[in-house]
């Protein structure tokens, strides 16, 4: 059928107030929207626009106690900084480029300096109430979706000066959504750690930090044994803390004004060469930064004036900043190491001890790259799509289209087949493997280049010299919703975590869900993720016909196209924080068989029928 033919003229010319765009457009300013089930979810950030306010009260020396608090979908939140002017309430929660931040007398050092953020959370509630405390006096707004319903004002006995806010996200935008108290009480206690001496109570339980950054590490690397005591440094500016543990890789928290930049950015690149020029310096060598880095895990906070982000959700930092976060760094590091001379011997061993394994490690690079040339000059099993996430941006379709990239890891050709014959070849790749992977626990890094199988997931994914050329957005487990299908997905979550955690922790790992049971007849046909959900679809579906999948192999390709498509179901993988990954690796995949058996048993659950 032929499209209708539509006149552009003058009516086909819309203008949308600011209030309206945010709505039409939600995703220019908070990002994804989600149901709440990822920490990157609009909801999430909604909060977070609203808490950075009150955290720059604090940065400003007023208001060092922030209260939240969470009633079923509606959020509260009360600060006792010095509250917005009575005069401009209403301006400053509703109009665009309106606030106080784009004078650097009041706000130095402030994360939301585009005056859209508060804005965009009234926008997008379905209720939003604002009140102002100054100086025994209040003015109260309401809104609805944007649109102010009420407004109210004169004495406040008895309240002490600050801001008052509270929201509920409408559900027009965010059509079904749950809070996640985990994630909201990790964000909580990154405030803390980046301002000392905050206090945030969230339903009664309280936040605080006394040592910062080097707290954030302590919690983070939990039991893993660390090499020397976190050294820790803080200026106006600038704080940093690093130590080095046992773990593969480089790991980095890094902030800006308060904004967690999990992309890095240049204050995390400049950083890390603070520190090998601080340890070059002192040590008089010329050590490679891959040594000085390798298990280095390190937190940095930096605050500046009109910060320029790569994106609106401010996840990585393009403010050239190196040419003073460099030096300081240096010089920190450099008179530390002169100051401690034990903790810097053994700082010195770790490096040199890395030095020693990449020497040993390059013959058998070399040997395995010889090995992957002699079988083929393309990987096996790998069924390669079109578009890569480390392509070039400059390419429309690339910068439209990488985010979408997946490299999805199943076993067997059954499944594989089935994936690759409804698969997008432009986004979505497909690597199958055979069997069971190599358990690599307790293993070393020299396991991955040996093991044929996990060489070739590594190079598939362009992950061997980090994630710079990482080629896919999305790294997909899927295997059966069998006791083998979980093995092999916990031995692939083993190699990960081991050896590429970084990929983890950046959220690029997930596990495909896939439906358990078909509920059907001639008329309707339902698929169902779980018990719940099939027997719901037996209510009601007449005279059903209900199919159990014991296997990816068993679903069609006509049928699996919907379960990779636009109604892909992901588990991300998410790591609480790094002392328990080898934790829990220790004691689902070591040697400690008989604990694991007895732990089964115990919480083993028994069906009848």
């Amino acid at each position: 059928m032929a499209k209708q033919k539509v006149d552009y003229d003058e009516k086909s010319i819309k203008s949308l107030d600011a209030l309206s765009h945010i709505r039409l457009r939600t995703g220019m300013y908070i990002g994804r929207i989600g149901d709440g089930s990822n920490p990157s979810d609009g909801i999430y950030v909604l909060l977070k626009e609203i808490v950075d306010n009150s955290i720059d009260e604090f940065i400003m020396g007023v208001g060092k106690k922030v209260e939240i608090t969470r009633d079923g979908e509606a959020v509260t939140i009360r600060d006792y900084g010095r509250g917005i002017p009575l005069g401009k309430v209403i301006e400053c929660v509703s109009q665009i480029n309106t606030g106080g931040k784009y004078n650097d007398d009041v706000f130095q050092f402030s994360v939301g300096l585009n005056g859209v953020g508060t804005k965009a959370v009234n926008a997008l509630s379905s209720r939003f109430e604002v009140i102002s405390f100054r100086d025994g006096q209040f003015k109260r707004a309401l809104f609805a979706q944007g649109k102010l319903k009420e407004d109210e004002g004169g004495k406040a006995k008895d309240q002490p000066n600050g801001t008052f806010v509270e929201f509920s996200p409408d559900h027009e935008i965010f059509k079904t959504f749950t809070w996640n108290d985990d994630f909201i009480a990790k964000r909580l206690r990154y405030y803390c750690y980046l301002n000392a001496g905050l206090n945030i109570v969230y339903n009664g339980t309280t936040f605080h930090s006394k040592e910062g950054l080097k707290d954030l590490l302590a919690a983070e690397i939990g039991a893993e044994p660390a090499h020397y005591e976190v050294f820790h440094a803080a200026e106006d500016k600038l704080e940093f803390a690093f130590t080095h543990t046992n773990i593969y890789g480089e790991t980095y928290f890094s902030f800006v004004n308060g904004q967690y930049t999990n992309d890095g950015g240049t204050h995390q690149s400049a950083f890390r060469e603070g520190i090998l020029k601080g340890v070059n310096e002192f040590s008089g060598k010329n050590f490679a930064g891959e040594d000085v880095r390798e298990g280095l895990v390190g937190a940095i906070a930096v605050k500046i004036q009109d910060p320029v982000f790569e994106s609106q959700t401010k996840n990585k930092l393009g403010s050239d900043v190196r040419a003073w976060v460099v030096p300081m760094v240096k010089e920190a590091v450099e008179k530390w190491l002169h100051k401690n001379p034990e903790t810097a011997t053994k700082l010195l061993d770790k490096i040199k001890t890395n030095e020693r394994i990449r020497t040993e490690l390059a013959k058998i690079k070399k040997e395995a790259r010889e090995r992957a040339k002699s079988v083929a000059l393309r990987i096996p099993k790998l069924r390669d799509c079109e578009i890569h996430y480390c392509d070039s941006q400059n390419d429309k379709k690339v910068a439209k289209r990488r985010e979408e990239t997946s490299l999805f890891i199943t076993e067997g050709d059954s499944a594989g087949g089935s994936l690759v014959m409804c698969r997008d070849v432009e986004t979505q790749a497909i690597f199958t493997i055979k069997g069971k992977p190599l358990n690599c626990f307790g293993l070393g890094r020299d396991t991955v280049y040996k093991n044929v199988e996990l060489y070739n997931i590594m190079s598939a994914l362009g992950i061997e010299n980090g994630l710079e050329g990482l080629r896919y957005n999305k790294v997909i487990i899927a295997t059966d919703a069998d006791v083998d299908g979980m093995h092999i997905r916990n031995l692939l979550l083993t190699f990960f975590l081991r050896f590429f955690e970084e990929l983890v922790k950046h959220g690029h790992v997930c596990i495909l869900e896939t439906p358990l049971f078909r509920v059907r007849n001639k008329q309707q046909t339902t698929y169902c993720y779980s018990e719940t959900e099939r027997d719901a679809a037996q209510a009601a579906i007449k005279n059903p016909e209900t199919t159990r999948f014991k296997g990816l192999g068993e679903i069609s390709p006509k049928e699996f196209g919907q379960f990779i498509g636009d109604d892909i179901r992901l588990q991300k993988v998410d790591i609480e924080d790094l002392g328990t990954v080898n934790k829990t690796l220790e004691f689902f995949m070591g040697k400690n068989t008989p604990e694991r058996k007895e732990f089964i048993v115990s919480n083993l659950v028994y069906e009848i029928g």
